[in-house]
């Protein structure tokens, strides 16, 4: 289900919040005021400030995300999540369309962490649960077509944006949909299915 947090103190990195202040565009003072209103950074001289190398609370993100698409709509929660890979901090070792796309859920993890612990371990390879995670599977080596289940608290729509992002990296004529067949966040179910084609 989507805006529902996993586990409590949970917390997001500053680069990755900034993606609704990035993905939002020509709405950036209501995108400040969103993030504003869930006590997401400080408020100087009547703006917004992030700090850059801060952490912040996942439940108030995901609260800031409800009311955008409450308010906004879903166009602008998937402009969001397209802006991700722009924000967040992604592996190096990311060089075509499928790594790119397994390393979402890598990046998801690097960006959270809890008790002051990312929920990635480089060194190890180690992820942590707490999040959920964003899934990969290559249909056939012979068909340019990926499938990816999300298992996690963000909306479906930003979801979206994020795996399109990627996928276009690689293969600027990536398509992506939402498979209709299977349950959706949006509808309180725990997953959402998309299938990537180029």
């Amino acid at each position: 289900m989507q805006f529902q947090i996993f586990e409590p103190d949970i917390e997001v990195n500053a680069p990755t919040v900034y993606a609704i202040i990035d993905g939002v565009g020509v709405f950036t003072n209501l995108s400040r005021r969103y993030l504003g209103q869930v006590g997401i950074g400080t408020v100087v001289d009547k703006k917004l400030v992030l700090d850059m190398d801060g952490w912040y609370s996942q439940a108030a993100w995901l609260q800031a995300f409800e009311n955008i698409a409450k308010q906004i709509g879903d166009r602008v929660l998937f402009n969001i999540g397209y802006s991700i890979p722009r924000n967040a901090e992604f592996p190096a070792q990311v060089t075509d369309i499928d790594t790119a796309i397994q390393s979402i859920d890598i990046a998801y993890h690097c960006n959270h962490r809890k008790n002051g612990q990312p929920l990635f371990d480089a060194a190890t390879g180690v992820k942590r649960d707490g999040i959920g995670h964003y899934g990969y599977a290559r249909v056939s080596p012979t068909i340019n077509e990926i499938v990816c289940v999300s298992h996690n608290p963000y909306p479906c729509a930003f979801d979206r944006g994020i795996y399109l992002a990627m996928a276009r990296r690689f293969q600027p004529t990536a398509r992506i949909v939402h498979d209709d067949a299977q349950e959706c966040r949006q509808h309180g179910a725990e997953t959402c299915t998309y299938r990537i084609t180029w």
